[in-house]
């Protein structure tokens, strides 16, 4: 049977949580909007085992709690995030405490959150119907006509037995991995990087904490509960990620290079469990010891992938995993989500009220590709390093103030909507992306240096650099456009010192190491002399650090260097 087709402004394929937010977001911004959701799963989906992006960082959080207004939904149906932590591979790993740790001792100034997705999801589908939006559950698409002109598209669906048809102005493919427009219309990109994951949910709440009986080890951290922050195993190659869920399961995920650690080595439960006993012993014997608790399993092959375009000026658009996946090491996925489904329902407004949005449609995809771009740098060919704690610790360092100066900044802000009218942030974002891929870069040639053994370190980024707090509250602190060029400017500008100290503290060490630097690091420390974006930022460290000094001890595991500044 087929009903009567009907109009709606917006179409959403994919009542996900790239999807539901959108739609929720749609709505708050013009309650008029006529929206419509179609998702193939029935609601209330199962907590604990729906999905993973479990772990949120500040852009997301900001979103989820102040742009769509769900703080009180993370507060009391969430659990608050204690920060990202690292134990670097040490030995065999049977003994965490000997491990470098890298993590906060006190909690962030802004929160962000652990995330049941399907407790979120099933709040988020309440949320949107009471909202007004049409929520179509167990909707399968049959059939979709994309206009290239100014008629509507056309969506052909199956819902409760009945075939069904909507016309709608604007499409928006959140389907996720599925993809349904990027196959379509053959957009895909593939990236240089190649990862594997598997993962599962354990109704048993892991807790790092409980790993060792050294007292003076677990009296580090006194501000906070390990076990409430997104634990990462790190090794060569490879990390585990440790996420505790409000329901008081625990999410467990094994993510790995595949050059590294073949994804047939982990694809299954038995060769996962086997895998962490090899790699992370004392997380497989707690796991072990509560195997019966074990509540899934899934995995994902090479889940990073590009877009060749994902906004069109023929009112089609792809948000969330329909268009890019990039890697979950630092969270990215949901942040990128929140980016673009704010530029979608800038663009879909501005159409609704009758502006010509063709202009800020081009402008829109180029932002979120470049955003997307500068995200990959901070993966791609960066899993060797993994299980070198020193490079480490001043690669998430840097990774970390990056994000916070820039996009951050420019999120929190809601900037994004208008960088191409703003020639200048455009420029700052494209002098950040060129300063980071040289950065990120410039890591591997430091590893490949030399691997120094390390253990017995607690490494505090908020006591490791006493401006770093300020950077993080300054994401919101709610300046004017004038004010907010000027600290961008200055953000851009610490970004350079602070690269330019990275790479003389380095140079420095290893020329005083003892009887000088070998053959092959006098020859890296000569190409890096000539190489021009490094040479550039060592001269504004050196122009600038006399008056913003900053310690150094970021770069050399809470060590102070005496690095040339002058």
């Amino acid at each position: 049977m087929r009903d009567g087709s009907r109009h709606v402004d917006v179409a959403i394929l994919g009542g996900g949580i790239a999807g539901l937010t959108l739609a929720l977001q749609l709505k708050r911004a013009e309650p008029g909007l006529r929206v419509t959701v179609l998702e193939r799963r029935l609601h209330p989906v199962p907590e604990a085992t729906h999905k993973v992006g479990e772990s949120s960082v500040e852009i997301q959080a900001h979103y989820l709690r102040d742009v769509l207004g769900l703080e009180e939904h993370l507060e009391t149906q969430q659990l608050h995030k204690f920060g990202l932590r690292m134990f670097f591979t040490h030995g065999t790993n049977e003994d965490i405490t000997r491990r470098v740790e890298y993590g906060q001792i006190d909690p962030a100034p802004l929160p962000s959150y652990q995330l049941d997705r399907g407790r979120l999801e099933n709040a988020l589908g309440e949320l949107i119907t009471v909202a007004g939006v049409e929520f179509v559950q167990g909707g399968k698409v049959l059939d979709l006509d994309l206009s290239s002109g100014g008629e509507d598209h056309t969506v052909n669906f199956v819902a409760d037995g009945r075939e069904r048809t909507i016309r709608a102005r604007w499409v928006v493919d959140a389907t996720g991995r599925a993809g349904l427009l990027k196959r379509r219309l053959g957009l895909n990109r593939p990236v240089p990087h190649h990862g594997n994951s598997s993962w599962f949910r354990i109704d048993h709440p892991l807790d790092v904490q409980q790993w060792s009986e050294d007292c003076e080890w677990r009296a580090r951290v006194t501000g906070g509960h390990r076990r409430l922050s997104t634990n990462h195993l790190m090794g060569p190659g490879y990390w585990v990620w440790l996420i505790p869920l409000a329901s008081g399961s625990t999410s467990v995920g094994i993510v790995a290079d595949d050059a590294a650690h073949p994804f047939d080595g982990f694809n299954t439960l038995e060769r996962a469990l086997k895998w962490l006993a090899e790699h992370e012993p004392q997380c497989a014997a707690e796991v072990l010891e509560h195997r019966e608790r074990i509540q899934d399993f899934r995995v994902m092959k090479d889940y990073a992938y590009g877009c060749r375009q994902v906004y069109s000026e023929d009112r089609w658009c792809l948000t969330g995993e329909a268009g890019v996946s990039i890697d979950p090491l630092y969270s990215s996925g949901g942040d990128l989500m929140a980016i673009s489904n704010g530029l979608i329902t800038d663009l879909v407004v501005r159409d609704h009220l009758g502006e010509d949005v063709r202009e800020p449609t081009i402008a829109h995809n180029q932002v979120y590709l470049v955003l997307a771009e500068i995200w990959l740098v901070a993966y791609q060919g960066q899993y060797p390093i993994m299980a070198n704690p020193q490079v480490m610790v001043a690669k998430v360092i840097w990774d970390t103030i990056i994000y916070w100066a820039v996009p951050g900044l420019l999120f929190f802000h809601d900037t994004f909507r208008r960088l191409g009218e703003s020639p200048a942030s455009f420029a700052n974002l494209q002098r950040t992306w060129v300063l980071h891929a040289r950065v990120q870069q410039f890591l591997r040639e430091w590893h490949a240096t030399g691997n120094e053994p390390a253990a017995d370190i607690f490494a505090d980024p908020y006591t490791l650099l006493d401006f770093i707090v300020d950077l993080h509250n300054g994401m919101a602190a709610g300046l004017g456009h004038e004010e907010l060029q000027e600290q961008l400017n200055r953000n851009v500008e610490l970004l350079e010192q602070i690269a330019g100290q990275l790479v003389s503290t380095v140079i420095d060490r290893l020329e005083g190491r003892d009887g000088g630097p070998d053959e092959a690091a006098r020859e890296q420390i000569d190409r890096w002399g000539t190489d021009p974006v490094l040479r550039d930022a060592v001269e504004r460290y050196r122009e600038r650090h006399p008056l913003n000094p900053i310690d150094s001890s970021w770069i050399t595991l809470g060590v102070q260097s005496a690095a040339v500044t002058s």
